[in-house]
């Protein structure tokens, strides 16, 4: 049996630790050198960030700002949950920044300049996002040409169709209601409220029907205990976020949008075969192209699938800055969602990860980037931090892969 096939062989919750107080701490080593820990550590390292930057400025942790906060990740957030995607395949895509920018300028164009109604120019943005990942996924798999080229070609190519369509204009103001309120619009109490406690339901019931199927298959089961603390953190976290969205605007619907992409996104790898054999491809390409799974097809449709991700994260982006323009999709964008997927806890090499790491990482990225501008820091300050998470956060990657390997082998 190959390393590869060891590691996905062991389940970690058949391990016992020793009873007691010794046992508790060796259980906790071996799950944090094998990557077992799951959220945890990042959701241990968001709030340290959220303590210190309030301690440097109360402010931080206001509704106002962290309302803000919100509507600065959506956009960055849904890129990453594209990401995310392309890196459970161990791929990687350069081009989804640039693939945003010219979802929202073909969106733009559309609407302002050749009056298209909005839901028209939003979809043929997001159509265009999805052309482009058909695109890069039948280049990858049939031309045999390494990710990692042809989505560097795309970051220039698509760059370039950008101003192409903008041609002379440069900058395209966005007016349509309808776009606009895509990041413009909020929901009050008596809206809010029902959407938290449905949101609840709909997770309790999710979780509760996979205890069953997990029972009914003969598969071992999650310690009650263990799925009851997480019903409940995730439920708290819904209730303060809405606390703390309707003392200001309210609940915005771009975070709706947000969770909805990374809710669906995570149901479609965790609840469905398709997503069963993106994790086979990613674990093992060779094992899972021998056990009858056609890896060239999931490829293209997790290409096609994380460059819609990128269109629909390139239109938030342009509903909250209410224009497109030329550097729109470029700067930092790309950056910050690959390093979101990657601080949120998916792998860099395959086979492991959670659409969950596009919110916890945009948050953490988020909250960095916001917390220095309260403190009025400079950009060079910010970029250097925010590099060396990232670093932090692939070591981590890298040293749990050891951990599982040596694992395996023993």
């Amino acid at each position: 049996m190959s390393s590869a096939a060891r590691e996905t062989a062991i389940d970690p919750r058949l391990i016992q630790d020793a009873p007691g107080l010794k046992g508790a701490w060796q259980g906790f080593r071996r799950r944090l050198s094998q990557g077992e820990l799951g959220s945890l550590p990042v959701i241990v390292g968001l709030i340290v960030i959220w303590l210190i930057f309030y301690v440097a400025n109360p402010r931080f942790l206001s509704a106002v700002n962290l309302t803000n906060l919100m509507l600065q990740i959506a956009a960055m957030g849904t890129i990453s949950a594209g990401i995310v995607l392309v890196l459970l395949l161990g791929e990687i895509d350069l081009s989804a920044g640039a693939v945003s920018g010219l979802a929202a300028s073909v969106m733009a164009i559309l609407n302002v300049k050749h009056g298209w109604s909005p839901w028209a120019s939003i979809v043929a943005g997001l159509a265009t996002g999805a052309a482009i990942g058909l695109f890069h996924g039948l280049w990858i798999t049939r031309l045999r040409v390494p990710s990692f080229v042809v989505t560097l070609a795309g970051l220039l190519g698509w760059q370039g169709a950008l101003l192409y369509v903008l041609g002379g204009t440069g900058t395209v103001n966005l007016n349509n209601q309808v776009i606009t309120g895509l990041t413009g619009t909020f929901f009050e109490s008596v809206i809010a409220w029902p959407v938290a406690i449905l949101i609840i339901a709909i997770y309790a019931a999710t979780v509760l029907v996979d205890r069953w199927r997990r029972s009914a298959a003969g598969l071992p089961l999650p310690h009650l205990r263990a799925t009851v603390a997480r019903l409940v953190v995730i439920s708290g976290a819904v209730l303060v976020s809405v606390a703390i969205f309707t003392q200001d605007r309210g609940l915005p619907l771009a975070a709706l949008l947000f969770a909805g992409f990374v809710v669906a996104l995570e149901l479609l790898i965790k609840r469905t075969r398709f997503g069963r054999h993106t994790f086979a491809v990613g674990g093992n390409a060779e094992a899972a192209k021998r056990s009858g799974i056609r890896v060239e097809n999931i490829r293209v449709a997790i290409f096609t699938l994380g460059s819609t991700m990128a269109a629909a994260g390139g239109i938030l982006a342009a509903s909250r800055l209410l224009a497109v323009n030329q550097s729109s999709g470029s700067g930092d964008v790309l950056l910050n969602a690959i390093a979101a997927a990657v601080i949120g806890g998916t792998s860099l090499f395959g086979g492991r990860g959670s659409a969950w790491s596009a919110i916890l990482g945009a948050l953490v990225i988020g909250s960095i980037s916001n917390g220095m501008d309260l403190l009025a820091l400079s950009s060079s300050v910010k970029f250097m931090v925010t590099g060396a998470v990232l670093l932090v956060a692939a070591s981590i990657d890298a040293l749990s892969r050891r951990g599982r390997q040596a694992a395996g082998r023993a």
